[in-house]
């Protein structure tokens, strides 16, 4: 790509060439990581100790407090992971294609009337029937309606995965510009775009985001009993919230446009 940066986060060590044969910049989360030439969440100013719960943020909130700070203005800086990259819009056939040649290397021309670019969204109405009795008991008990497909929004869904208490509480904690705001969004919206990731030209407008998204974290620390989180789903509360806020925010305040997302766990070329 012209005049960019894209971070690749992954946890594990082995992984490093291969992010770097994809032209992103590699960022090595957790334990795990040996190789010096990772770029690290650990240095300077920092939260990389809240990573066990806020997943890649910690490395977010590092780019945002160390380095969003020497990124140039209308320069593309984004974040992929080891196991989802941007890809390469052209390339409608992947099974005869080696996985290097899928991944976006480019600013593509359909980008210059764009701000920000987030990943296909994810249709959430499309639920099988056994996964829905399986998580969503208790939702469905207390609102019924979500029985109905239709019905079935962005905050279903995360009720469904992570617990509505959580999220309730959480909004309870937005400030006055985005709380009523992102209660409509999450009523009205019935697709996800995953994984926080996106791509931004304009870095006031990161800054802006990054300083919403932690600031509200913060506040979310201080009700939620971090000790008390358990399993998966839970642990990383901090990163699925920003997972539906981060969209919303974008497209609030940016000209979004939606791009397509390789889905491949880089490890598996390691094993050829």
């Amino acid at each position: 790509m012209k005049s960019h940066k894209i971070y690749c986060i992954s946890i594990y060590d082995e992984t490093f060439e291969s992010i770097k044969n994809i032209n992103c910049i590699p960022v090595g989360l957790g334990k795990n990581i040996k190789h010096k030439q990772w770029l690290r969440d650990n240095t300077d100013e920092n939260i990389s100790h809240k990573n066990k719960n806020y997943g890649e943020l910690t490395f977010y909130y590092w780019f945002w407090k160390n380095m969003l700070k020497n990124i140039p203005e209308n320069n593309w800086v984004g974040f992929s992971q080891y196991r989802r990259h941007w890809k390469k819009k052209e390339t409608f056939d992947d099974k005869n294609k080696n996985f290097n040649d899928l991944v976006l290397n480019n600013v593509p021309k359909e980008w210059g009337k764009y701000e920000t670019i987030l990943g296909e969204p994810i249709n959430l109405e499309k639920i099988k029937f056994m996964k829905l009795l399986k998580h969503a008991g208790s939702i469905l008990i207390k609102e019924p309606k979500f029985i109905l497909k239709k019905n079935r929004n962005l905050r279903f869904n995360f009720g469904m995965m992570h617990g509505i208490e959580f999220l309730d509480k959480a909004i309870s904690q937005l400030d006055n510009e985005n709380r009523d705001d992102f209660i409509k969004y999450l009523d009205y919206e019935k697709s996800l775009n995953p994984a926080n990731m996106f791509i931004c030209k304009s870095k006031k407008k990161v800054d802006l985001f990054f300083n919403t998204l932690f600031n509200w974290l913060e506040k979310c620390e201080k009700i939620f009993d971090n000790s008390a989180l358990e399993g998966y789903s839970q642990t990383r509360i901090y990163a699925f919230l920003s997972e539906r806020f981060l969209p919303y925010w974008f497209k609030k305040n940016t000209k979004v446009l939606q791009w397509p997302l390789l889905y491949f766990d880089i490890r598996k070329q390691l094993n050829k």
